[in-house]
């Protein structure tokens, strides 16, 4: 009787919040971004529950423009296969001269071969040895498949390539398209990336505690792999995704332990989509919207990279004037101040602070002073 899923409790609650709208599965991309805004009410709800976030901004007409071009996705994986091709061999080149790599010949296992339905358990086999081996040998798994716990539910996650090196060390690789260019790379595609790493890095290191192995085998320091300027070779570095584990872990645990959040809503309220019998949702458009507008989110520009939610989130912030619009660290900055109308009554004297708001108003006064005075 343990297992069933009483009314009131977290996950029969989550249940309810879909409703009839079959779950979607998290994939590592969805994961990561999860680590973007973790401070999202609306998204830990939606993620919690597995609702499809993008069938849903479709449905109320605020479509995100995600996903690759199909010459972005031709591009990658002709890329990827450059990297792979010959059992992995220019991948070793660059792990030898990255990691320190003393071994002449590596072995390489493509967990892919053993079909789809046995590659997690294949992956922890393989895995489980190479972690108890004290031999002084390096080891390649490419497809290898993981897994990860999201409120109640598992994802399957497949990374690029896991690299066992020497020592008992493994490393999480990541093949991206994007270019390096004498020697720099565009931020945020870096930063997406490393997020989408620590995702496979914590599922690895979920793996190895299962087996009874030390997590801590799983190196912190993942090996990116891009284009060099404008050619196809491929080039590779160490990226350290310690800040992106430590916020993907908050927001798992807060995702697990969605009490709080849950209670505040009421009994009856549910994003279900009501999917038709073609699978398209049927739910009224304005009824869906005030249910999600009963979960409070927490808008930035940055989610215009990170969530399908996101045009729909900033016109419900455009609308009520949020402060949200001005990025984060002008929210952070502004403290209590909820709305851009009233930060301006505050800097202009129109309007007095309420409790708590006195050093905010007494800054915001002096930048207004020191506005006009550059002005006049």
């Amino acid at each position: 009787m343990s297992g069933l899923k009483r009314e009131g409790d977290p996950v029969h609650r989550l249940d309810a919040l879909r409703g009839t709208t079959p779950q979607k599965p998290h994939d590592a991309r969805a994961i990561a971004a999860l680590a973007a805004n973790p401070g999202c009410t609306r998204r830990a709800l939606l993620d919690g529950a597995g609702l499809d976030k993008d069938a849903a901004a479709r449905h109320l007409g605020f479509p995100a423009p995600f996903g690759q071009s199909p010459f972005a996705i031709t591009r990658g994986n002709v890329f990827e296969s450059l990297v792979k091709a010959d059992g992995c061999a220019e991948l070793l080149r660059m792990l030898r001269e990255l990691l320190g790599l003393p071994v002449a010949e590596v072995a390489y296992h493509d967990v892919e071969n053993v079909g789809a339905h046995l590659r997690h358990a294949h992956t922890r086999a393989l895995i489980d040895r190479a972690a108890a081996d004290g031999q002084d040998s390096g080891t390649l798994y490419d497809h290898p498949l993981l897994s990860l716990e999201i409120a109640g539910h598992t994802a399957y996650l497949e990374p690029d390539v896991v690299a066992f090196q020497l020592g008992g060390r493994f490393h999480i690789v990541e093949i991206k398209s994007f270019a390096v260019i004498d020697g720099q790379a565009d931020p945020a595609a870096v930063a997406a990336a490393a997020r989408q790493a620590a995702v496979y890095v914590l599922a690895l290191r979920g793996l190895l505690e299962e087996l009874g192995h030390d997590p801590l085998k799983v190196s912190h320091d993942v090996v990116l792999v891009c284009p060099e300027n404008f050619a196809n070779r491929p080039v590779a570095t160490l990226v350290d995704v310690r800040k992106q584990l430590a916020v993907l872990r908050r927001q798992l645990t807060r995702m697990t332990t969605l009490d709080r959040l849950l209670a505040e809503l009421p009994d009856d309220l549910t994003f279900d989509l009501r999917p038709g019998e073609d699978g398209r949702p049927t739910r009224p458009v304005a009824e869906l919207a005030d249910a999600l507008r009963r979960a409070t989110a927490r808008y930035a520009p940055d989610c215009l990279s990170a969530c399908d939610m996101c045009f729909f989130c900033r016109d419900e912030a455009r609308q009520e004037g949020a402060s949200d619009l001005l990025g984060r660290n002008v929210r952070d900055e502004l403290g209590g101040v909820a709305s851009v109308a009233e930060a301006l009554g505050l800097a202009d004297g129109a309007r007095d602070p309420a409790e708590g708001q006195e050093e905010i108003a007494r800054l915001l006064r002096n930048a207004e002073r020191l506005r006009r005075e550059c002005l006049n």
